[in-house]
């Protein structure tokens, strides 16, 4: 019978070491909120496979969508024989983005490859190269999502020279002083020394930024940005991959905000599962590219779309939206707690938004200096636990929670209470 330590062996030789892996621990079941791995063990599963599943693994609605179209066809190629679920989905997801007006909706694999669609359809709708992202975001590893990413090590180290026209201004922060003033008055720096607004095609922002730390952008700011791209005619890309489908308490994180964005890229969640993305954007910037202009082998795969118009069901019938507000209450009282005492004066910070929730880990409450190691090592004891949890943040110091919404509250108390028993033994060590 294959162990962890033997595929571990097994992974190393087969497999580049740049692709990174969070625990040696092998899955081979995987039920609502739980994991069991090759050994038999279980875990408490508080990563949905970086928040793709917030239906839970394995729903039996998303289970059963899949299975039916797999009994019709698997692949035929909507740029060769389109097909209706894929018509369907993109209806659906166009009444539900935010904003007046017609939208238009296009389907792809990947999270990357749904940002690497929305830049080119915003230089070709507006006829601009420049695109401004944040310091901290996180947009995907291809050469121009990597370009967009505001974080050097691991992702940008010995891939140069990126993609050109692309600039960073500071994401506001206020836990490291970073005030939305002072991230406005870069942007407007930027453009008085580096870019015209005029030549700027798009801003991209994560409504909460994921592998940055979980920082929500405040409301105030994304107003400002709006206005900012209204004046200079740039268009608004929100990208929801990790925030979308319920996840922060609104169907879509940017609606916490009251911003109509142009244009937004999905994935992750949208599928249950299955590998699908896509951009949601105005008709009349979605409809600029030439015919052949855009499009994928796989994009908008039709087991893909079958599950995802589950998932959309799943999401209004067992009302999960609203249980994300609930998760994420239940979450912060009990870190909240933790961090009121002095076993605990490690955490530093605790914020998100509904069950996007995340704690900051650090070796001073007063300097604020970051203590990834701490991070490294509470993650590692979790799972030896038998809860699995994510760290993330510029600087690898944040623990992530991002528990399927269908998760119970017995279960999820479950999980913070092993969070709690491993935290407080590493600090007492």
């Amino acid at each position: 019978m294959d162990t962890n330590s033997s595929l571990q062996a097994r992974r190393e030789q087969a497999v580049p070491r740049g692709l990174f892996t969070n625990l040696p621990i092998y899955a081979s079941k995987a039920e609502g909120a739980e994991l069991w791995d090759v050994e038999g063990k279980r875990y408490i599963d508080f990563a949905s496979g970086i928040a793709a599943v917030a239906t839970g693994h394995r729903h039996p609605k998303v289970v059963a969508a899949a299975r039916d179209q797999l009994d019709n066809f698997a692949h035929v190629c909507v740029q060769v024989t389109p097909y209706e679920p894929y018509v369907t989905l993109a209806e659906k997801l166009n009444a539900l983005m935010p904003g007046p007006g017609a939208k238009r909706t296009l389907f792809l694999t990947t999270g990357a490859e749904a940002v690497e669609n929305a830049v080119k359809i915003a230089r070709i709708a507006t006829g601009r190269p420049g695109v401004i992202a944040f310091t901290g975001a996180f947009h995907g590893r291809t050469l121009l999502t990597v370009a967009l990413t505001g974080k050097v090590a691991p992702y940008k180290l010995g891939v140069a020279p990126l993609p050109g026209e692309i600039y960073h201004v500071p994401f506001p922060d206020a836990y490291h002083d970073v005030s939305i003033a002072q991230s406005l008055k870069a942007l407007d720096t930027l453009f008085r020394a580096d870019i015209d607004p005029n030549r700027v095609a798009a801003i991209i922002i994560e409504p909460v930024q994921g592998e940055g730390g979980f920082i929500p952008a405040p409301a105030e700011f994304l107003q400002a940005l709006r206005k900012v791209c209204d004046q200079h005619g740039i268009l608004l890309i929100v990208d929801e991959i990790q925030t979308g489908f319920g996840r922060t308490g609104k169907l879509f994180a940017i609606e916490h905000s009251g911003v109509a964005p142009d244009m937004m890229t999905v994935a992750k969640s949208l599928g249950g599962g299955f590998p699908i993305s896509g951009v949601i954007g105005r008709a009349e910037v979605m409809d600029t590219p030439n015919v052949g202009a855009i499009g994928g082998t796989y994009g908008g795969n039709p087991l893909s779309c079958a599950a995802s118009l589950a998932v959309l069901e799943v999401i209004e019938e067992e009302h999960l939206v609203e249980r994300a507000g609930a998760i994420g209450g239940l979450i912060t009282q009990r870190l909240e707690s933790m961090a009121g005492r002095n076993q605990f004066s490690c955490i530093g910070d605790i914020r998100g938004l509904g069950a996007m929730m995340a704690m900051e880990l650090v070796k001073d409450k007063f300097t604020r200096e970051p203590a990834p190691e701490l991070t490294k090592a509470l993650v590692a004891k979790a799972a030896e636990n038998g809860l699995l949890i994510l760290s993330c943040g510029v600087s690898g110091n944040v623990i992530r929670f991002l528990p399927p919404l269908t998760a119970s509250d017995a279960l999820l108390t479950e999980g913070l209470d092993i969070l709690e028993a491993s935290l407080a033994d590493l600090v007492a060590a």
